[in-house]
């Protein structure tokens, strides 16, 4: 393991050059400590958060060259250490060598809440299980935002991190959710906003759906429409940072629509069982009569 700093240490000033009113005690107690991040203003950054850093024996990060440019800010002097998802099980003897020594460890990820979407689960885990402090410093996370910016319903949302890359696992995934009576939130990658929208609107329908963008950023956008228009607005768009979709509910008038209308359309496009499962995600009828009225239609009985 990295070298330790002593709790002796001088605390650095936050950069705004006040301290804050209430300050954490000296030396905070032993334990893993979940910190959040900044997810694109660093200005966002908590008194907790900072002071927690600086006071931790160790940074775990996915990144240390990603987690400098927040210590360099910040004037955190304390040692970083990668913990990613391809040696997080490793990091876990050494993590609870030290909080049994009496230190505390900080894991943050690149940006926001650790854990979101991000490595870690298998090391909080394990602290736990052996009775050892496990506690959490929140604050900026992009989940929450882009709900609110989205103008959408938030009363109920579902966040179903990333959709698959290949298309046919991506609308698998997307029919498993159709009917989900809640709002739906996505994080994407901007080279494939494109066709994850037409995907979406292919098989959720032309609801209300926002592409939030850039959240805290200096492009911060917020584009609310109709996925049909959603997906033709990106369709040939060169789409940069960090993406959100939030997509309405599905409407409660969806048992109106016309079957054999959809059937149809979606046979012309494809293969009868991917015909099928869009046309089933769609109404919410029992597969079984979706199959063989589609069945009906291309022997031409129906």
């Amino acid at each position: 393991m990295s070298a330790q700093k002593t709790p002796q240490q001088k605390r650095t000033p936050h950069p705004s050059g006040q301290q804050p009113a209430c300050k954490l005690s000296e030396k905070i107690s032993a334990g893993l400590y979940l910190v959040a991040t900044p997810i694109g203003n660093l200005g966002d950054m908590s008194y907790r958060a900072v002071e927690t850093l600086e006071e931790a024996a160790v940074i775990l990060c996915e990144d240390t060259r990603v987690s400098r440019k927040l210590t360099q800010h910040y004037g955190i002097n304390t040692p970083l250490l990668s913990c990613h998802e391809h040696n997080q099980v490793e990091r876990i003897p050494q993590v609870l060598e030290i909080i049994r020594q009496g230190g505390a460890v900080a894991l943050i990820s690149d940006a926001g809440m650790p854990l979101i979407s991000d490595p870690g689960a298998p090391l909080v885990l394990a602290v736990q299980e052996v009775g050892l402090k496990v506690t959490t410093v929140p604050g900026a996370n992009a989940v929450l935002a882009a709900v609110s910016l989205s103008g959408l319903n938030s009363t109920r949302f579902l966040f179903a991190g990333f959709l698959p890359t290949k298309t046919g696992a991506r609308r698998d995934d997307l029919v498993s959710l159709a009917n989900v009576p809640t709002t739906l939130v996505f994080y994407e990658s901007p080279n494939r906003v494109a066709e994850t929208l037409a995907d979406m609107h292919k098989v959720l329908g032309n609801r209300t759906a926002a592409v939030v963008r850039e959240i805290t950023k200096l492009h911060e956008e917020v584009v609310r429409a109709p996925l049909a228009e959603l997906a033709e607005k990106y369709r040939d768009a060169t789409v940069r940072g960090e993406i959100v979709l939030v997509i309405a509910p599905p409407e409660a008038q969806q048992e109106e629509l016309d079957v054999d209308a959809l059937l149809k359309a979606e046979l012309a496009r494809g293969s009868l069982k991917d015909a099928v499962a869009v046309v089933t995600a769609r109404t919410g009828l029992p597969k079984r009569e979706v199959y063989a009225r589609a069945v009906a239609l291309e022997q031409g009985k129906a």
